[in-house]
């Protein structure tokens, strides 16, 4: 009888959605509480940014412990980043919260970049 609790326990532990906590680029490697800049360093500039603001309650970090504070609300600024390494490569979104990585998701194979340069008329011919 020990061993059906545990064995659920297990069971429900791998059915947790996994999120990627690293971000592969070339040889470099891009892990959460990274900065814009040193992703934009290694990785290059995104395909797409998308930006808004969330509001949350103040905190600070007491030893690694989080600690509210206030009633009030303040604005965070999120900036969510697309990547597009190319058609036979996943896609990822890197979520940026108040200027640092907070979450990295994996989507769908990526695409063939279109060129958006207007194209140049011939004047001789």
């Amino acid at each position: 009888m020990r061993f059906l609790p545990i064995a659920l326990a297990f069971a429900l532990s791998l059915a947790a959605p996994a999120h990627a906590d690293a971000m592969r680029c070339g040889s470099r490697l891009v892990s959460d509480g990274a900065t814009r800049t040193m992703v934009r360093e290694l990785c290059g500039e995104p395909s797409d940014i998308v930006t808004r603001t969330i509001l949350r309650r103040p905190y600070y970090n007491l030893h690694g412990r989080i600690v509210y504070y206030g009633d009030g609300l303040i604005e965070v600024p999120v900036e969510i980043w697309t990547y597009n390494f190319g058609p036979y490569k996943l896609m990822r979104r890197v979520r940026f919260v108040d200027g640092v990585v907070e979450e990295i998701e994996t989507l769908g194979y990526g695409y063939h970049e279109k060129n958006t340069a207007p194209e140049r008329k011939r004047t001789y011919e």
